[in-house]
């Protein structure tokens, strides 16, 4: 949609939000003094016109400018978005008030005026409720409901951005020779260099990783959210990973520059063969459409690696025919590919000697519900791949919730994630 176009509708809709949200705060301070009822109503309509304001300004800001303002910039659509996606809620819950409402006026058409009373009028007193309507319940249930989701997502930020989940997985494959039988592998995702505000625990983040001293490294796109300068202050702390049997990256959609105006191609040129150079500086093997052997005592794996191809939309700059070319020797054979609905589009259809492809691209929308064996993400109306493990036949997929993070600066339910996977001989 045109953003001169697009930027008025997404205000009224905002404001339009908040008068809502406004009747249900009435109802609560009715009965407060006029001094308090002022107060709360310069309150509540005063933060609508800072949200808005920052909103306009964080839409019309270049993203191509320098690293502290474009963290600026997000948080500036950060507190944007955990406002109105709290009031959202507070939407909801005064919408069944509102059709509770509505039904209750059809139904006045059909009933009948009730007859006037016979009964003798007497000076008996009768008893006086003490509880509150319905009305009112449910709108300090909206309310309540709209602030713990603003403390909830805002803890999300001060704690679930950085709160760094290591997940083991074990990778049964028929195929695999014995050599390789316990060989670990671990993979980071969806970096984000452009959105980090805490330097301290990144650094801790790859500390937790080489702990776990890994014989093969997969990194499976996005190192940055639009240009290569992001990588800058970070290319340092990324190039501790190491791993002997080699350190192997790809692309994923943010690393293009395709959500930035450059003015010209040739400078998106430049910008994506300074990211390449990033992960050469950082001693990560990058997989452009290629593959490369592992080797353990004269037994070899394929590592596959294609750029970015994502269906619904997004773009598609791989070529699976070049990546799995004169790859026929290898009895196993391992694809980094960023997005996982490149999987089902592509690989499952027509790569069956695929044993397992590594992606990332959904972060689980940084936002959800993991319990045991139970997860659940709004991400899973758009992907049905979109966190952990998934197996078809004897082909298998496994998406990693993500190293960093991307619009919201935080998580919530679903944290930043290394994975560390172990193969194994069936």
């Amino acid at each position: 949609m045109n953003r001169a176009f697009g930027l008025p509708i997404a205000v009224v809709v905002f404001f339009l939000i908040d008068l809502y949200v406004w009747q249900a705060v009435k109802l609560l301070i009715r009965s407060s003094s006029v001094l308090t009822q002022r107060v709360v109503g310069y309150g509540y309509w005063g933060l609508t016109i800072v949200s808005i304001i920052a909103f306009i300004a964080a839409l019309t800001y270049a993203p191509a400018a320098p690293p502290i303002k474009a963290s600026f910039r997000t948080f500036l659509m950060a507190g944007v978005f955990i406002i109105y996606i709290s009031k959202i809620f507070s939407v909801l819950v005064l919408f069944i008030d509102d059709i509770i409402r509505f039904f209750r006026w059809i139904a006045s058409f059909f009933q009948s005026a009730p007859a006037p009373s016979q009964t003798p009028v007497t000076d008996t007193l009768q008893p006086v409720s003490t509880g509150i309507s319905r009305s009112e319940f449910l709108a300090k249930t909206a309310v309540g409901l709209g602030g713990l989701h603003i403390g909830a997502m805002t803890w999300g930020i001060l704690s679930g951005a950085h709160d760094y989940h290591l997940r083991r997985v074990t990778l049964k494959l028929k195929n695999l020779p014995k050599q390789f039988d316990g060989m670990t592998i671990a993979q980071l995702s969806d970096i984000h260099s452009g959105s980090f505000f805490n330097k301290t625990a990144v650094k801790g983040g790859v500390e937790m990783l080489m702990k776990e001293k890994p014989d093969v490294f997969f990194f499976t796109g996005d190192l940055v959210n639009n240009i290569a300068p992001e990588v800058k202050d970070y290319i340092e702390i990324f190039s501790k990973i190491k791993a002997p049997l080699g350190t192997f990256s790809t692309l994923g959609n943010h690393d293009y520059g395709d959500y930035t105006d450059w003015g010209s191609l040739e400078k998106k040129r430049q910008n994506l063969a300074d990211l390449i150079g990033a992960h050469k500086t950082m001693g990560w093997d990058l997989l452009l459409d290629s593959h490369r052997e592992v080797k353990v005592d004269g037994e070899k794996i394929g590592i596959l690696g294609i750029q970015n191809w994502g269906a619904g939309g997004f773009s598609k700059h791989g070529d699976m025919e070049k990546a799995v070319a004169n790859t026929q020797e290898y009895p196993v054979k391992l694809l980094l590919s960023h997005d996982p609905s490149h999987w089902r589009a592509q690989v499952l259809p027509k790569y069956k000697d695929i044993d397992v492809a590594f992606a990332g691209h959904t972060h689980g929308m940084q936002y959800g519900v993991e319990l045991g064996s139970f997860k659940w993400s709004p991400v899973q109306l758009r992907y049905k791949e979109w966190a952990g493990l998934y197996e078809e036949g004897d082909q298998k997929l496994y998406v990693n919730r993500g190293f960093g993070y991307i619009g919201y600066p935080g998580r919530l339910g679903i944290y930043p994630e290394i994975t560390i996977f172990e193969l194994k001989s069936v």
